[in-house]
């Protein structure tokens, strides 16, 4: 019997490969319509970073959300990456 492919993901701000279920993803639709992906479904651009705060500060710092997405990243989507990250790390 095969086993089943897992597919991995390199997160943008550590660069380690994960499982793409255990990665958080970032998707710019259209031109500058920028979302939180939790299905990993939605079409557009996507980048995946890990649910670690320490990913999300490098990201944050360094811009690499940005350059990986192509535009500018409103603050309003750290916060929300922040929200998750924080609620994962609770439960």
């Amino acid at each position: 019997m095969k086993k089943k492919k897992i597919p991995l993901r390199k997160c943008i701000a550590c660069g380690e490969n994960k499982p793409k279920k255990e990665l958080i993803r970032i998707v710019r639709k259209n031109d500058s319509d920028i979302e939180v992906d939790l299905t990993g479904k939605v079409n557009g651009r996507g980048a995946y970073i890990c649910a670690d705060l320490n990913c999300l500060n490098t990201i944050k710092k360094t811009k690499k959300l940005g350059k990986a997405l192509e535009c500018e990243i409103p603050s309003e989507v750290y916060d929300e990456l922040f929200k998750i990250i924080s609620c994962n790390k609770q439960e």
